[in-house]
């Protein structure tokens, strides 16, 4: 590479990174949630979700930020929709809000709210994007949690039940659907820290939660499967926590082993093995007996998958604590109570290196050796990562341009882990990058930006930051640029 300077030129020995070309038939895509980008909170019909409460409810979300507004793309998805078309993304995944379709949870749908989403998927399937839809991000109608939400049995009955409703009104343009989305966040950090919504504490119940959150995993498979045509889909996506013991030493190792119990296997135990691990059963013993798993139950569960969507962002450093409540530092929001019942005695550290504005650690080789670990536990799963991205304190110049170049470098960084992964025989068959908009950064409101595209949010005007630019390079070409 020759460079200017100011004694004539010279040869720069800095290498200029190689150009990393991906399958052709890898999916680029991107991601949102419902409740963090609809607005519209009563509009044609939809009632309070959990969410709803919880960020209208003082002194839960920051600056009492709440999404009954959002980034109103339930009004302007039309220029949304446009703007992945420019950007070049393949695939978009969303989330269905279900008190919006099934207001009270119960009953037949209501035709305003399937509709909007017919309108969204044809206005996709118009620009050659593949509509993903997540059937549960996090947005539990408000009238099932008051009749006790996925602490209760009933609630993974119901989900199943509108999961058929969402399937029979949209099964003829979806073609790839997923039921849950990080089912640990509704679980530990709903009804454990209570940190998200509906806020209660009770590890108990977040035990609870998480049973019935697989059992309504399974039972909406089932129901799916019912509806749709044989070439659908079927996905569960995990916020799989990439595990790492600070020390060799073996409580340390055992600290982490916990952590990945609660964490992980608790959800791929009986969805992927068609069983909970021992040891998570032994952990949280003193808690519970486990008696709300119903004969037959881990069977529903274990239901096949066409692929696993696996969200990252950060990896997990542990190691034995010598005092209660060290949990409150693992990232995950501050809280008096734990999200991680039968592991009191572990304490969370951050990893070395650069930050995100979310104060995680930016480190792709954690995505590597998630991706590789997966292969090894599940050989015959195919893979697709449904969520990755970085928080920065982005901001608009006085010439009106949004410039990210940390996001631009997370991003390629993290391409780079997936491109290794993929050359090491990972099957990985596609990326959406979290997130399409900044947006409702749940119980952080509106201060994290996420978005490839800036939204101001008193105004709702989009302006693509550098990074949309960017991706839509690498999307076009299916490669990431050498040199940047």
């Amino acid at each position: 590479m020759v460079t200017a300077t100011s004694h004539g030129t010279h040869t720069s020995t800095r290498p200029v990174p190689p150009s990393l070309v991906f399958p052709p038939d890898f999916l680029w895509g991107t991601a949102t949630a419902a409740y963090q980008i609809e607005g519209a909170a009563d509009t044609d019909g939809r009632t309070p979700s959990i969410w709803d409460t919880y960020s209208r409810t003082p002194g839960k979300v920051h600056n009492g930020d709440t999404g009954d507004i959002a980034t109103d793309h339930y009004h302007r998805w039309p220029e949304d929709v446009q703007i992945m078309s420019d950007i070049g993304v393949g695939a978009y995944r969303f989330s269905v809000s279900w008190s919006r379709v099934q207001p009270t949870g119960r009953g037949p749908a209501v035709q305003k709210g399937l509709d909007f989403y017919r309108r969204l998927t044809d206005g996709l399937l118009e620009k050659n994007i593949q509509p993903v839809a997540t059937l549960y991000h996090w947005d539990l109608p408000q009238e099932l949690e008051d009749a006790g939400g996925w602490p209760e049995r009933a609630t993974a009955e119901r989900f199943a039940e509108y999961a058929g409703i969402v399937a029979e009104a949209l099964g003829d343009r979806v073609k790839t659907w997923t039921t849950l989305n990080e089912p640990w966040c509704s679980a530990f950090l709903g009804y454990g820290s209570g940190v998200h919504a509906p806020g209660r504490t009770d590890p108990v119940d977040a035990l609870r939660a998480a049973h019935h959150l697989n059992l309504g995993h399974g039972l909406a498979a089932r129901a799916m499967r019912a509806v749709l045509s044989s070439d659908a889909q079927m996905s569960v996506t995990l916020n799989i926590h990439q595990m790492r013991s600070l020390t060799d030493s073996a409580e340390d190792v055992d600290a982490a082993r916990r952590i990945d119990g609660v964490a992980n296997r608790v959800f791929t135990g009986p969805m992927l093995h068609g069983a909970y691990p021992a040891d998570v059963l032994a952990d949280t013993a003193h808690l519970t007996d486990w008696s709300f798993v119903r004969d037959g139950d881990t069977e529903t569960i274990h239901q096949p998958l066409d692929f696993l969507g696996v969200n990252y962002y950060t990896p997990t450093l542990v190691s034995a604590a010598t005092v209660d409540g060290a949990h409150t530092s693992d990232g995950h929001g501050i809280s008096e109570h734990s999200p991680w019942p039968g592991a009191d005695q572990v304490a969370f550290h951050r990893p070395p290196g650069s930050t995100t504005a979310m104060g995680w650690a930016v480190d792709p080789s954690g995505l590597y050796d998630l991706l590789r670990d997966l292969k090894r536990e599940f050989p015959a799963l195919p893979l697709i990562i449904t969520e990755n991205g970085a928080a920065f304190d982005d901001y608009v110049d006085p010439a009106g341009t949004v410039h990210d170049p940390d996001r631009i470098a997370y991003l390629r960084s993290h391409l780079s882990a997936v491109h290794r992964a993929i050359a090491d025989g990972v099957d990985v068959r596609g990326y959406f990058l979290w997130s399409l908009l900044d947006n409702f950064e749940w119980g952080y409101g509106y201060s994290k930006r996420f978005g490839a595209v800036y939204v101001d949010y008193p105004t709702g005007r989009r302006t693509p930051k550098s990074s949309a630019r960017w991706y839509a390079e690498v999307a076009r070409s299916g490669a990431l640029p050498a040199g940047d």
